[in-house]
């Protein structure tokens, strides 16, 4: 039987998560469930491959980062629409793929779509009911509905400028129009970054509220964590450069590193951080000098 969906995630350090994403999921004979292990420290992929027998394992020696996992993962797959999900997600007992699947299928220039994202702690507030478009300057805007009760406000579908990164599905055809994810970000901003990919060769992103996902949100990075500061300074930086065209682009710059960064900076080291703030510094020089830097 020919596979329609692969549901594809990315694990690092994160056995019992992504376990857990594995439980919520409702497997059918058209769909297949692809786990790229990134790089663990531990085998996890042999953890994984004997507990689930029925899920396709993909191991890389080394960490690739979210786009260089998941562009493995689309290499492994067969599906006609690939579900990129977090493994730090829960799917809940009446997810429904195929409405996703649905709305893709709804009309040629519908690319890729995110469903409604809630947070899977407290009262499951709502994380992302589409997004506002980027200011090209301060490189800031909003996820809709962020940090809000959900009382069925976001339930109407509508076009968004990004898809979110927890989880989305793209059609195969818009990833062989648009390419794979970009790797260059190694964390943060890749999805952002492809969102634009893919509408540039003519695709639409939807938000469709029609079925929901839990996030735990930040369990690989951690939420205020020397990591995650480093990168989102320094792939914001890149961002720009990627994207955004010159004069606008010199004006970005400016207000990224002489206001954002360094209050940011700043204001790490009044709260005693130290070590955020020299992860911004880092941030900024490792664009200046056109580096990766190093890989955790």
């Amino acid at each position: 039987m020919k596979i329609e969906l692969s549901i594809i995630t990315v694990n690092y350090n994160g056995l019992d998560d992504t376990c857990e994403l594995i439980d919520s999921i409702t497997f059918s004979d058209r769909m297949e469930v692809i786990v790229v292990d990134n790089g663990s420290i531990s085998d996890e992929a042999s953890a994984i491959e004997s507990r689930y027998p029925h899920v396709k394992v993909v191991r890389s020696a080394e960490n690739l980062g979210f786009a260089g996992g998941n562009n493995l993962g689309v290499k492994a797959s067969h599906g006609d629409y690939l579900f990129f999900i977090n493994n730090d997600t829960i799917l809940p007992p009446d997810f429904d793929a195929e409405t996703l699947v649905g709305r893709l299928r709804s009309a040629p220039s519908v690319g890729a779509v995110c469903p409604k994202i809630r947070f899977a702690w407290n009262d499951k507030p709502v994380q992302f009911a589409g997004y506002t478009p980027l200011s090209p300057v301060t490189l800031r805007n909003s996820s809709i509905g962020f940090g809000q009760a959900d009382h069925g406000q976001f339930d109407t579908a509508h076009t968004t400028p990004y898809a979110h990164g927890a989880a989305m599905m793209v059609k195969r055809e818009a990833v062989e129009k648009a390419g794979l994810m970009p790797e260059c970000y190694f964390l943060y901003y890749e999805e952002l970054d492809w969102s634009l990919m893919i509408r540039r060769t003519g695709y639409e992103i939807w938000y469709d509220p029609v079925t929901t996902v839990y996030h735990k949100e930040s369990q690989t990075t951690g939420a205020d964590s020397p990591l995650r500061t480093y990168y989102i300074t320094r792939n914001r930086l890149l961002f720009a450069r990627r994207n955004i065209a010159r004069p606008l682009r010199w004006l970005s710059y400016f207000y990224i590193i002489l206001i954002a960064c360094l209050k940011d900076a700043v204001l790490n080291l009044l709260r005693r951080r130290t070590d955020l703030s020299k992860a911004v510094v880092a941030g900024v020089c490792d664009f200046l000098r056109n580096r990766q830097g190093k890989k955790q």
